[in-house]
């Protein structure tokens, strides 16, 4: 089996992933290079964006997402608000439905529902948004107490409302919509995203996360894209059976002695790839971080995990050298505030501090 080093995974996946080099990339183009684009943090989910982009144009994340539909916000990996590529959401939703956490006594007293609750709050929902209709939170809340007229769900829904509408959103009943000012809405995929054609099987919704995700992340093992999928949650056999099931097309190279997975099509492009110097900065939570997890410490070191991966599920955005987090740096009044890990060579840092001062302001 042929062997990389952790220098050359970095290296590659930088180039994969428009980091390396920015492009002519479309906001969906680069989501779907990504597997997705997280999106908790809207302002997040459009730097990453540009920062990839060769000339970023203002409001074209936004356009992707209302006009032209090609992309979708909705919940899927880890359970976080992702932008997805339209033709590809419905397979990470099957995939992200898996995890049935919903179905756990501990899930159930946290958040006062049944699978029986979710059930009727997916069928008022799904008649409330059957004629493409738009709604705020409120306005899905009033319509489903009036369909299955129960104070219970008005309760549940009250209490925990994001996290019941996750499970809704993975098996296709709603998605986020155009919002109303401040105010955001959910609608039905089937009505909003041109060429819905409902949810896959899971084998076909595995094939097609599973090589998105190598695409950008890998080398890879299951259990590492078991922990990018939803922070292993998920039953062994079943993230099992779906490498079975996407296995056509995958390879194996060893990473510095562990056996991994890598898309045959990307294989000698890797093994070729010699490792980087360069220095490149990111922002708040981005894929090329959440992809490993910020506890891969080939690329975050462990001592200083703590200032990347911060309280509340913050991510920092972060000073790449070599292709490992070396440094983290924040907004200040429109320019930036670097703090360095280790050495990183001054000339390279301002120069990539300079090409990424006007997406700031």
């Amino acid at each position: 089996m042929s062997s990389v080093t952790w220098d050359q995974v970095l290296a590659w996946r930088m180039r994969r992933q428009f980091v390396e080099t920015a492009e002519d990339a479309s906001p969906l183009e680069i989501a779907r290079r990504l597997a997705g684009v997280q999106a908790q943090v809207a302002s997040a989910a459009e730097f990453a964006v540009a920062v990839r982009q060769r000339t970023p144009a203002a409001g074209a994340v936004a356009r992707a997402l209302l006009d032209e539909r090609t992309l979708v916000k909705t919940w899927a990996a880890r359970g976080t608000l992702h932008l997805l590529p339209s033709d590809e959401a419905a397979a990470h939703l099957v995939l992200c439905s898996a995890v049935r956490n919903w179905e756990k006594p501990s899930w159930q007293r946290s958040f006062g529902a049944t699978p029986a609750d979710l059930e009727a709050i997916a069928a008022a929902a799904s008649d409330a948004l059957s004629g493409g209709a738009a709604l705020t939170r409120e306005e899905l809340a009033q319509a489903v107490v009036d369909e299955t007229g129960s104070q219970h769900l008005a309760e549940v829904l009250g209490s925990g409302w994001g996290t019941l509408l996750k499970p809704l959103a993975w098996w296709g009943v709603l998605c986020y919509g155009p919002s109303q000012g401040t105010r955001v809405t959910f609608t039905s995929p089937a009505h909003w995203l041109p060429g819905w054609t409902g949810l896959p099987s899971m084998e076909n919704a595995a094939r097609t996360v599973i090589h998105g995700y190598l695409g950008a992340h890998g080398p890879a093992t299951p259990d590492m894209f078991d922990n990018w999928l939803m922070r292993k949650q998920n039953r062994k056999g079943d993230v099992k059976a779906w490498f079975a099931a996407a296995e056509d097309g995958l390879a194996t190279v060893e990473v510095e002695g562990v056996p991994m997975y890598v898309l045959e099509e990307h294989r000698d492009e890797l093994l070729d790839t010699e490792p980087t110097t360069s220095v490149r900065l990111l922002g708040a939570f981005d894929q090329y971080v959440l992809g490993a997890g910020t506890g891969a410490t080939y690329l975050v070191p462990a001592v200083h995990r703590s200032q990347v991966s911060r309280a509340a599920g913050w991510i920092s955005p972060v000073v790449l050298h070599q292709g490992r987090v070396a440094g983290i740096w924040e907004s200040k009044d429109g320019d930036l505030a670097v703090t360095v890990f280790e050495d990183v060579p001054a000339g390279p840092l301002k120069d990539e501090v300079n090409r990424l001062r006007p997406l700031l302001s």
